[in-house]
């Protein structure tokens, strides 16, 4: 497969991925800003979450000056002069599925075709008119159905290979960034399996919730939502879809399964991150400190990503 290709199928699926997770991102920080602050600071303080996590807070207090609930939501959901908004993420997303259009399956491109005809008649609406829940909702639920149709309708080759790279490369360095934001913000009883008070139980039920593991945590442990439980879960359980582990145990073996040798400095660097996970105990984990094992690591994702890049993605 020419790179070209499969750079835009690779980036095409990250970026539908990450307009997925900021809607998740922007759902949970909305509603858990409706709610009493509990002595901790106010709304905005929450609404302002994303903006930490995805590293965007200068250029917002450039544009604005100062945090304000209705411009937070709106340059982050529909401001097309955002480049990290979830408009700009469904604009970039729909070009490149366009520039690979003979690559994807009917179905792929009129699911990614629509919802970027859609989302522009919202922007024109206005997120205040069509709701900020209801927004969110229908994002991922776009997300939903287009990840049906690829996993439903394109054949098992390359090209898929690529999708599904993309898509877990930028789930993983989702949950680490999701994770490591809620931890901070639960301060100094963040250890604790639950403090006992509401708001350490809606800050790690907002987490597993906004990474659709809330389910998968009752299943599994008896206790109220805290940092030990919630870190295994999302980091080590390779049964729960959207967990680190899970996401580098696919990344592995698509890179295993991708054909050539000049992808190994990728596919090592993946192996590597995978046996780390596989045979990491939570225990270690917390004895190192939390905030300082998420920091170590999503570094590594990142580097991941500039392996993938380099190995496969351009032109020789």
């Amino acid at each position: 497969m020419l790179s070209r290709t499969a750079s835009d199928l690779y980036w095409m699926s990250r970026y539908l991925e990450r307009a997925e997770n900021l809607a998740r991102m922007l759902d949970v920080s909305y509603s858990l800003s409706l709610m009493p602050q509990d002595g901790r600071g106010d709304g905005l303080h929450e609404l302002a979450m994303p903006l930490l996590i995805t590293g965007t807070l200068d250029d917002y207090l450039e544009r604005h000056g100062e945090l304000h609930a209705e411009r937070l939501l709106h340059f982050f959901a529909l401001d097309a002069a955002n480049p990290a908004s979830i408009y700009s993420c469904l604009g970039a997303a729909r070009a490149s599925a366009h520039a690979v259009r003979g690559r994807i399956t009917a179905d792929m491109w009129e699911n990614i075709n629509s919802t970027w005809l859609e989302i522009r008649g919202i922007a024109e609406q206005g997120l205040s008119r069509y709701g900020m829940s209801r927004f969110c909702e229908w994002i991922k639920e776009r997300s939903h159905l287009f990840r049906g149709a690829s996993y439903g309708t394109i054949m098992r080759n390359d090209a898929f290979r690529f999708i599904r790279l993309g898509t877990f490369i930028e789930r993983a360095d989702n949950t680490l960034r999701l994770l490591d934001a809620r931890y901070e913000m639960a301060g100094d009883q963040a250890e604790a399996v639950s403090d006992g008070t509401a708001h350490a139980y809606y800050q790690w039920s907002a987490l597993l919730r906004a990474l659709s593991s809330f389910e998968a945590y009752t299943e599994i442990y008896r206790d109220a939502p805290g940092a030990r439980h919630v870190a295994e879960l999302l980091l080590l359980r390779a049964d729960v879809p959207r967990s680190l582990r899970a996401c580098t145990e696919e990344i592995d073996q698509i890179l295993a399964s991708l054909p050539g040798a000049n992808g190994r400095p990728a596919q090592r660097l993946a192996a590597e991150m995978d046996a780390r996970l596989r045979y990491t105990g939570i225990n270690e984990i917390l004895a190192e400190g939390l905030h300082a094992w998420l920091t170590e690591f999503i570094p590594l994702v990142r580097q991941l990503g500039n392996a993938i890049h380099s190995s496969y993605l351009e032109a020789a």
